[in-house]
């Protein structure tokens, strides 16, 4: 099998390289630039392609990657509400992805922006970098004994509720299903879960029912000077609205790797261009608000474990033997 890896970073072709010449039946070639309907035709000739979370694999994209020949769309990521799922069945095009690889990797990355913004090191490091080492506008607050508030408790939410939990903070959660894993967790409903906590971090997928689930009328619910943090999909959360709650003083500080319409700005060095949306700008005019750009997955242990699956997963299609977790269509 023939795989061609859209939008490949340094860091895509280590973590594949070192690992690729354990599938001997599988020929890899990587190119830097993206996905689209351009670009789909470099697939001609190859039997998969292997895209990320942020590609076009829209209708258009799906359709000139059967013209190419395609019969695979390998993504490495867990995500896949960028491809177009009916187009994909359509042109008899197998979908497959990446479920789990460390979820640890995301919740550290989410309690890593929570302390961040609270004990706003962002504002600390560049003071000091200038010789400030005045205190004023540092001050943050105690989470031991606070209340953290889980938006999802699959295998991130649940290694977040741990992580809190292990902090000394009552740990209460809202999701359709209960983890049954999490003793020390008390379930409640939305309203019940915003009203009392002091940290709220999403971990929930992006559907038509959570999509711009934290709106106006749900930060309303919320204590004052809570502490938001999002790692999951940038419009569960109406970014108006946020920023809006953020100028009424709503927040005591926001921790965002995800945002809406980060897209063009994902994982892409952007320094000299003048950014057509004015989110980014609005969101980081804020003191305390913390914005990364979508590396919750960055880490050595989970890089390896989105390679290797992958590689198994288009061994799998090879052989006519699909982990069904894995497969989307």
């Amino acid at each position: 099998m023939n795989i061609l890896f859209y939008d490949t970073k340094r860091y895509d072709m280590e973590s594949f390289d070192a690992i690729k010449d354990q599938y001997d039946k599988l020929t890899i070639d990587y190119v830097d630039t993206d996905l689209s309907v351009k670009t789909a035709r470099l697939a001609k000739g190859y039997d998969a392609i292997c895209a990320f979370v942020s590609s076009d694999v829209s209708a258009p994209v799906v359709n000139a990657l059967s013209d190419a020949g395609v019969k695979l769309i390998l993504m490495r990521c867990a995500g896949f509400n960028n491809v177009d799922m009916d187009a994909a069945k359509k042109c008899g095009i197998t979908v497959m992805r990446v479920p789990g690889y460390s979820p640890e990797a995301v919740a550290e990355h989410a309690m890593a922006l929570a302390m961040a913004v609270n004990r706003r090191l962002h504002k600390s490091y560049i003071k000091v970098r200038e010789n400030n080492f005045s205190l004023v506008g540092l001050t943050g607050m105690n989470f031991y004994g606070k209340t953290a508030g889980i938006v999802g408790t699959g295998k991130i939410g649940a290694a977040m509720a741990r992580i809190c939990h292990g902090f000394g903070m009552d740990v209460i959660a809202y999701d359709m299903y209960k983890n049954p894993d999490l003793d020390f967790v008390r379930y409640v409903e939305l309203p019940e879960l915003l009203a009392g906590s002091d940290l709220i971090s999403l971990h929930c997928p992006l559907t038509d029912e959570t999509y711009h689930m934290i709106n106006e009328e749900t930060i309303g619910m919320m204590k004052d000077h809570v502490i938001l943090v999002n790692t999951s999909r940038g419009a569960l959360i109406k970014t108006d609205d946020l920023i809006a709650g953020i100028r009424s003083r709503k927040f005591f500080g926001i921790g965002l790797d995800v945002y809406e319409e980060e897209t063009p700005n994902v994982f892409e060095n952007r320094e000299d261009d003048i950014l057509e949306s004015s989110i980014t700008a609005r969101l980081l005019s804020f003191p305390n608000v913390i914005v990364t750009s979508h590396q919750g997955f960055l880490t050595e242990e989970a890089l390896e474990a989105i390679s290797r699956t992958t590689l198994d997963n288009a061994m799998d299609f090879l052989n006519g033997s699909v982990n069904e977790s894995n497969i989307v269509l």
